[in-house]
């Protein structure tokens, strides 16, 4: 390919809405372009590093017996009312209508397409497992669409869903895709972290993250120096720190409850100077407001009046309430909280519900007596045990009274209370202690760029998916679900390899792996120019040809920019000899005209085999 031809047109200066590096590159490099909000086009240059990509997931899908298939992004509405997230996806999904006023689905995710057209043509155990995967376009209204494709709008993913008549069979496949993923982000130059994960509107259970470090990553990843454990902190666990300072009582109290006027104290730090104790010796109690839980709450307390709304197989409560009760020197975790009531979404209470459910204004909840809603205790409050019995982990805690301007003394958790359900619901940090080798927790940012998950039954119940088993009953798959972002990878491979000149490509995603570069395209240079670039699409390497009528230093600099991985140089001060760069290293060689042409295939060879072992 020749440059003049090419249609790559390169920016000096980086775009004023252009924060990260991937999003700078790509526009500097003329990858993409900006058509509106959160939506980009590829261009020639972009869409042949974004074919790479694509290319290397799907060899990789292909290997483990992953079938391709291509559903319409556009969708029926009544696939998602059958699911029951027509009515929790929120307004993320855009939801147009057809010219007869059908409602349709612009997908953001294919689980209920799927999972429609292998309803149609299952029947029996012996089509078990089917496991097929597709690589389309989706969208997303993101609120604040932002880094380029790293957040866009409309977006690339590859979705794999594999459905199986046991969970042994999930299993298996499951540990099939975690290793696929690891070959193809080493394939890509790209070194990730798997972490435990929340599954969150995708529902189900087993659930792990392919993660990035990025200083501007969505997500913060907690990370254990003294074993494999990692996690993002929407799904950290951490050992139970029981007492970790010794003004906390270490053996329940026999004194009894005492109410005592607090008056001006709020907050948490109006506690600790008031009673002159530290944080960890107060029960903090939070109401929160869920939406769309499909928990079943017909013996909760407060909950006997409250209605179930949606789908016959996907029945949800609208907007019910609940009472968190966790140790005052940590915060709730608010993703775990949505998980465990299995909500679309999780808030804390307004000021006037707040009032309305607990008899006390913010700041002055507390759990004695509290039977207008179910309460929730962390398990920094106590644990429920298999056998029914609680583990305390608090004794002699101060708490809210209930009522305007009171606390209460010696709580006893058990005693004085007993909540309707135990969880872990405190949000880990950097500092706390691992589950499994007690070492101390760090923290780092980071960008999802695979997911997958141990969906279960949640879409083929719903939607009614059934086979025949070896006796003749009718039973329904299990599945999995299984992403990976195809922009985003291009994004974060971006992220990790460049420099202050620009893009540093691994070979096996350069959208050329050469560039021949002529001092000035004319006479011998331009001859030697052509004689190489016919010998080395004869071997079948990929080259960008800078016919240019520009000034060297334009070339050098706009071939940095895009990151080619070899430069070669045709100089004719240099010749019969041609200088041979290599970006990533910036190691420079004169090598013969005759000899150029084989020292790149090797190179090239030896770099994506590297990559590949």
């Amino acid at each position: 390919m020749k440059m003049s031809k090419s249609m790559i047109s390169t920016l000096r200066e980086v775009p004023a809405d252009a924060v990260i590096a991937s999003h700078q590159n790509m526009l500097r490099s003329g990858m993409i372009r900006k058509l509106g909000n959160g939506m980009y086009a590829y261009l020639p240059f972009g869409l042949q590093a974004f074919r790479k990509v694509e290319n290397i997931i799907r060899e990789e899908m292909n290997a483990i017996g992953s079938l391709e298939i291509k559903p319409s992004v556009v969708v029926p509405g009544e696939l998602w009312k059958e699911s029951g997230r027509w009515e929790t996806m929120g307004n993320s999904m855009l939801r147009p209508k057809n010219r007869l006023g059908q409602d349709l689905v612009v997908s953001p995710t294919a689980e209920e397409a799927v999972t429609a057209l292998v309803r149609e043509d299952l029947s029996s155990y012996k089509q078990l497992p089917i496991n097929v995967y597709q690589i389309n376009t989706k969208f997303r209204d993101e609120i604040r669409p932002r880094y380029g494709v790293m957040r866009g709008r409309e977006f690339t993913m590859k979705d794999a869903y594999s459905f199986h008549a046991t969970k042994e069979g999930l299993d298996e496949t499951y540990l099939d895709f975690e290793k696929a993923y690891f070959r193809i982000f080493k394939r890509l130059g790209l070194t990730v972290i798997p972490v435990r994960a929340d599954s969150g509107a995708m529902g189900g259970s087993g659930s792990e993250e392919f993660m990035v470090e990025s200083p501007v990553g969505d997500d913060t990843l907690i990370i254990c120096p003294d074993c494999d454990y990692a996690a993002n902190t929407e799904k950290a666990s951490c050992a139970t720190d029981y007492f970790l300072d010794e003004s906390c009582a270490k053996t329940a109290t026999t004194l009894q409850p005492q109410e005592v006027a607090t008056p001006n104290v709020f907050s948490i730090d109006d506690m600790v100077s008031f009673f002159n104790m530290s944080n960890k010796n107060f029960i903090k109690a939070l109401v929160y407001v869920a939406y769309n839980s499909s928990l079943d709450l017909t013996k909760a307390p407060g909950c006997e009046k409250l209605e179930r709304e949606g789908s016959s197989t996907e029945k949800t409560y609208p907007v019910s309430y609940f009472t968190v009760l966790i140790r005052a020197d940590i915060e709730v975790n608010e993703a775990k909280l949505a998980a465990i009531l299995k909500a679309s979404d999780v808030e804390l209470a307004n000021d006037e519900d707040i009032q309305r459910i607990s008899g006390a204004p913010h700041g002055f909840v507390g759990p004695i007596g509290l039977n207008t809603c179910p309460i929730i205790a962390d398990y920094s409050v106590m644990q429920q045990q298999e056998n029914g019995t609680y583990s305390i982990n608090m004794h002699d805690a101060i708490a809210g009274a209930g009522k305007e301007g009171y606390h209460v003394k010696h709580v006893e958790p058990g005693r004085d209370f007993t909540p309707w359900a135990t969880a872990d619901l405190r949000t880990v940090i950097a500092g706390d202690k691992c589950p499994q080798c007690g070492g101390t927790f760090y923290s780092k940012k980071g960008n999802e760029l695979g997911h997958i998950f141990k969906l279960g039954y949640k879409y083929t119940e719903s939607m009614n998916v059934t086979f025949l088993d070896e006796t003749g009953k009718n039973k329904t798959p299990i599945m999995g679900c299984y992403g990976i972002g195809v922009d985003r990878a291009l994004a974060s491979i971006i992220e990790e390899h460049h420099d202050e000149n620009g893009i540093i490509w691994p070979m096996s995603v350069a959208p050329y792996q050469v560039s021949l570069i002529p001092i000035k395209y004319t006479g011998e240079m331009q001859e030697i120019c052509d004689k190489l670039a016919a010998e080395m699409q004869k071997v079948g390497i990929e080259f960008l040809l800078d016919d240019r009528n520009e000034r060297p230093g334009v070339k050098f600099k706009d071939c940095d920019l895009l990151g080619i991985p070899i430069r070669i140089v045709i100089g004719a001060k240099n010749l019969p000899n041609v200088e041979l760069k290599q970006r990533a290293n910036n190691e420079t060689e004169l090598i013969p005209v005759t000899d150029v042409t084989q020292k790149t295939l090797q190179i090239i060879q030896d770099a994506i085999s590297n990559l590949n072992s």
